[in-house]
């Protein structure tokens, strides 16, 4: 609604507004008639957005530079990111901490330690399966990871689960800029949810990340023909490579290594085969 009330074509300033170097001189020598054509406006990033296009330069969204114009829980839109890399989460202040039992200052700094890392993976969603327990996995690399008592499309868990709020009191929707989902309490459609611990690197050049259970789903498990239950899973480890990706907005491909009965499951990741995915 923050688009609907300014403008879709305005880049929000708390976000993040980067400037070409010839941009920035061009603007720096228009800023005073701008400011003087467009006085009546009350945003410094709306009258930014009107000075640019009328030098003749319009707005290319960047994805990973976010407005979080949100309240409450943002995990569910954390654990589907876009194919970007993460730049900045503007209005962190406005939502729930992140990370359970964490306050918020100490989540930023949790969310931190993984970027150390490798910040070319950070919260990009890998999906794979293990279908010989029609289980789906869904890891948000340095966030968060999820499994689903079923065999889901990729093409609905790329949508974040809807468990945040819009920013005001909006009844009506449009809401969002982004497609959603509605969160459910079906044992078939609704994840075990595991949010990450800790990071290290191994000795064989890999990173590896520790994802443990938030709490019990408690909900029952799904009876399609075919399904495992999960509840007893509390640990996902996930091996990544410590390359850092250079083609970002490509899928990587993952294996899904799972004694049964377990109460840990790992992840590999690897590159996908050619004719696995089609990014």
């Amino acid at each position: 609604m923050a688009n609907y009330f300014f403008s879709f074509h305005q880049a929000f300033g708390g976000a993040g507004i980067i400037l070409s170097y010839p941009l920035a001189r061009a603007f720096a020598n228009n800023v005073i008639s701008c400011l003087k054509r467009y006085a009546f406006f009350r945003s410094a990033d709306r009258t930014t957005m009107s000075c640019t296009a009328d030098i003749g330069v319009n707005l290319s969204p960047l994805m990973g530079s976010h407005q979080i114009d949100l309240r409450g829980d943002l995990s569910g839109f954390l654990s589907s990111h876009p194919k970007s890399l993460l730049i900045s989460l503007h209005h962190f202040d406005t939502v729930d901490p992140i990370f359970p039992s964490l306050d918020r200052a100490q989540s930023g700094y949790h969310l931190l330690n993984a970027a150390k890392y490798d910040q070319s993976r950070m919260l990009q969603q890998t999906i794979c399966y293990k279908r010989s327990n029609n289980w789906t996995f869904s890891i948000s690399w340095g966030y968060s990871a999820h499994i689903y008592e079923n065999i889901m499309p990729r093409s609905l868990i790329q949508n974040p689960i809807e468990t945040f709020k819009p920013w005001g009191n909006i009844t009506l929707p449009p809401h969002y800029i982004f497609d959603t989902r509605n969160f459910s309490w079906d044992p078939c459609e609704t994840p075990h949810m595991y949010f990450f611990q800790s990071i290290e690197k191994t000795p064989q050049n890999k990173i590896f990340t520790k994802y443990i259970r938030a709490w019990p789903r408690g909900i029952g498990v799904c009876l399609y023909p075919g399904s495992y239950p999960a509840e007893y899973v509390n640990e996902i480890h996930v091996y990544s490579p410590a390359t850092k990706r250079l083609q970002i907005n490509r899928c990587e491909c993952c294996d899904v290594i799972h004694k049964a009965g377990s109460f840990k499951a790992a992840v590999r990741y690897r590159e996908c085969k050619l004719d696995e995915i089609i990014a």
